[in-house]
């Protein structure tokens, strides 16, 4: 993906430890807050430290907001990073097929309980900012935003990537609902790239094996026996 259609792509853009960028669209509004850090093993992750933070997120997001379009305070900080870790909790764990702790559903009523970002059209009829706004309504507009995902039709396809190393929460709403990876620019390719060079090793002969006999057809008397299917085993074929 190009640096052109990264910018017009719903989505974020992420960097690894390495300094590799990525595009990464986790399919709602709630869910990108999440890769600004969280609870417990995410807090080393932790990127909002100051209010300003919280600010430049607004204009990554899929809001697409001016930095200075909203007025967020310490309080209004804390209660975004009280959101979002408990939303990592709850995401994750419909992720795994369970509602969640209810403390963190009581989280999420209170900041839905707010007035939310009120949507404003400019005269050229492009999205305007929501002024005069505050942080608390954008605490608000997430927390309703992850009302609707967790009781809406596609609570049930909350994923978190496939990658063993990897724990990036999205929700898939293609229309196959087959999507895997967090990113096929990230783990969808080095999986890719795992793939073939296990393909590749298993086509190697080992050091010192004996040469394979001839592959050429023999002339039998007997049809060769049907493919045993052994349980716990899948065979795909194209």
């Amino acid at each position: 993906m190009t640096d052109g259609e990264r910018e017009a792509a719903t989505g974020l853009v992420l960097t690894t430890p390495g300094g590799v960028s990525f595009h990464f669209d986790p399919g709602a509004l709630c869910l990108e807050l999440l890769t600004t850090g969280g609870p417990g093993p995410y807090a080393r992750y932790e990127v909002l430290h100051q209010p300003s933070d919280l600010a430049d997120w607004l204009a990554r997001s899929r809001l697409r907001l001016p930095a200075d379009a909203v007025r967020i305070s310490a309080d209004h900080l804390t209660a975004a990073r009280t959101l979002r870790d408990a939303l990592w909790r709850l995401a994750a764990a419909r992720a795994h097929g369970t509602a969640g702790p209810a403390d963190d559903h009581a989280v999420l009523n209170r900041s839905a309980a707010h007035p939310p970002l009120v949507p404003q059209i400019a005269p050229d009829g492009t999205p305007a900012a929501p002024l005069p706004a505050d942080g608390a309504q954008l605490v608000s507009t997430l927390a309703r935003d992850a009302i609707a995902l967790l009781t809406g039709p596609h609570a049930d396809r909350i994923r978190e990537c496939g990658a063993p190393d990897c724990q990036l929460l999205f929700v898939d709403t293609s229309r196959p609902g087959r999507r895997r990876w967090c990113s096929m620019e990230r783990c969808g390719n080095r999986h890719k790239v795992r793939a073939l060079r296990a393909r590749r090793d298993a086509a190697e002969p080992a050091p010192g094996a004996a040469p394979s006999p001839d592959p050429s057809p023999r002339p039998s008397a007997r049809p060769a026996p049907a493919p045993v299917s052994v349980p716990g085993h899948r065979t795909f074929t194209s």
